[in-house]
């Protein structure tokens, strides 16, 4: 899965570089540049977004310790300040991970979970700028091009059947006049059938609430699909038959777009 990193300054380059001079003083095994900047999609208001790839032998004192060494460093690094002249959400975003990602089992509650998103910020659609040793490669050649068959199966069994409950639950409230409650867990379906989604076509995803146009049009080649989602989350008003009636919509999405293929 191939990306294209792009700085839209020399100031996001400079600021980058001293992530990277930074994270070789430390027990790291990879930087890597992660969201807009990594996928050439950056603009000169963008932020910055890093993973730092670590061992999973490092004990919690140590992790509290790189923590706040990336505290100190970015409190004192100039370019960071300048960093963070070029717009009002231009800074720097770093995490440490380690690479032990344990799917859930959900509860009643559904979802959606990050454990594909993490797996396709961090692995899939990371830029590697700079590694040490054969962590981020194993990892690689882990999680890509996609996790087993047998847990896919599973994991995607798990999300429509949440979706479906939660489609249930929508007519339940609405039909108590709880239109608040009732549009909450249609945004809970609408993110659940995208995680679907991207499961049914074993392609990660970088997130449900943001990108979804490129995403969907561009990774899932599904632009048919990019032009209804919209109006699942369109309301005029919001009543009680209206939500049922985007709660049957987006139950036939699903039908159509994950159920028929699974």
């Amino acid at each position: 899965m191939p990306t294209r990193p792009n700085f839209p300054t020399s100031t996001h380059r400079q600021a980058t570089e001293e992530v990277v001079a930074f994270a070789k003083t430390l027990p790291v095994e990879a930087v890597l540049l992660v969201n807009s900047c990594a996928r050439g999609k950056a603009t000169a208001q963008s932020d910055l977004d890093f993973a730092l790839l670590i061992d999973s032998s490092l004990s919690a004192p140590e992790r509290q310790a790189l923590d706040h060494a990336w505290r100190d460093r970015y409190q004192s690094a100039p370019i960071f300040r300048e960093l963070e002249q070029l717009g009002r959400f231009s800074f720097v975003h770093l995490g440490f991970f380690d690479g032990q990602w344990t799917p859930e089992v959900w509860d009643e509650g559904g979802g959606p979970d990050t454990f594909e998103i993490e797996i396709g910020n961090q692995v899939a659609w990371s830029a590697p700028l700079w590694e040490k040793g054969k962590l981020f490669a194993n990892l690689r050649a882990r999680w890509l091009p996609y996790y087993a068959n047998e847990l896919r199966n599973q994991r995607l069994k798990m999300v429509t059947d949440a979706c479906l409950l939660d489609f249930e639950r929508i007519q339940a409230y609405a039909q108590r006049d709880l239109v608040f409650y009732a549009f909450d867990r249609l945004y809970h379906a609408f993110q659940e059938f995208l995680q679907a989604l991207f499961i049914a076509h074993r392609t990660y995803p970088l997130a449900y609430n943001k990108w979804i146009r490129e995403q969907v049009e561009d990774w899932l080649r599904l632009p048919a699909l990019y032009a209804e989602l919209p109006s699942v989350l369109e309301l005029s008003r919001l009543q009680p038959e209206e939500l049922i009636r985007k709660a049957e919509y987006l139950r036939r999405l699903l039908t159509t777009h994950v159920i028929s293929m699974s």
